[in-house]
């Protein structure tokens, strides 16, 4: 079984992983450019490439155009059975079209529900108790071909996107062994995607993050753990933007986003009820938890935050 690897950032890494480990190891990786990462901005590979290397895949091939035709030409030359694609680009039909036996891609969520850039971002803001990952074959629609299979995972009710992005990179890893498995040994049986019950999961921009105090403290509380610890939710303080990135729900009344505690803790009011703003961080300066970020921000009761 010849197979492919398509994957970029960390939570494509235990995919590859569990694949060498299954006995699947790609013929050759596909992967973003390697780019100016991190404070100093000094030229990095990206996770999976790192993480190609070190299993000892030497081809690697890293288009910066997935629509460029030299790209469709490299990988039909190593004449895949299979493509398994993870946190990818949009592959255009000339290259996926070359696996033979089928390419397919792992989603964060319990398609055809959260269709899009951020399944699990909007998963946690809805609120969801539940989500997990799909695998499907691939068509020109995004997110939109035949379902293989599904695995299932919880949402705590206090769960950040990271929290859950770190636990869903693993049990994705479990979904692309099985997914090639099935097809090796040629035993898929799929299902057509419900067009009715897809709902988007669009990219977010940087005015999503805006906490929406006149909404429910679960709303707003969702809202913070959803967008935590990226691209994060933010609010305004005298013109200062505030990032937040972990709450709790607690009592509390008063007009939508006035502080109505800022000793040792920091409580605001929402549209009903309030949250406790745990962890939060004031621009250029180390993440804090309340009490600490208190003691070096001149925040007091019965200020407001919010536009």
């Amino acid at each position: 079984m010849r197979v492919i690897f398509m994957g970029t950032p960390a939570f494509a890494v235990p995919s590859l992983t569990a694949l060498v480990d299954a006995g699947y190891t790609p013929v050759a990786v596909a992967t973003g450019p390697d780019r100016p990462r991190g404070r100093g901005q000094e030229v990095t590979p990206t996770p999976v490439k790192s993480a190609a290397q070190a299993a000892g895949i030497d081809r690697i091939l890293q288009p910066e155009d997935v629509t460029d035709p030299a790209f469709a030409e490299a990988v039909a030359a190593l004449a895949p059975d299979v493509i398994a694609v993870v946190a990818f680009k949009i592959l255009p039909p000339e290259v996926f079209a070359t696996a033979e036996a089928g390419a397919f891609n792992l989603h964060g969520s319990l398609l055809p529900k959260y269709r899009g850039a951020a399944p699990i971002n909007h998963a946690i803001m809805q609120g969801e108790t539940e989500t997990g990952v799909t695998t499907f074959f691939l068509e020109p629609s995004v997110d939109t071909g035949d379902i293989i299979l599904q695995k299932k995972m919880s949402i705590g009710p206090n769960e950040t996107a990271g929290e859950v992005h770190d636990r869903m990179a693993e049990l994705g890893g479990e979904a692309v062994v099985e997914t090639v498995r099935q097809i090796d040994d040629g035993t898929v049986e799929t299902r057509p995607q419900d067009d009715d019950k897809a709902t988007p999961a669009p990219k977010i921009h940087d005015e999503d993050g805006a906490v929406p105090w006149d909404a429910s403290a679960e709303a707003v509380h969702n809202h913070v753990r959803g967008l935590s610890p990226y691209p994060g939710a933010w609010t305004l303080h005298d013109g200062t933007r505030l990032k937040l990135y972990r709450t709790r729900r607690a009592e509390g009344t008063g007009a939508p986003g006035t502080v109505l505690d800022a000793d040792e803790r920091l409580l605001v009011a929402c549209g009903t009820g309030a949250v406790e703003v745990v962890t939060l961080q004031q621009p250029g300066r180390k993440r804090l938890n309340a009490a600490d970020f208190l003691n070096g921000y001149a925040l007091t009761e019965g200020d407001r935050l919010g536009a």
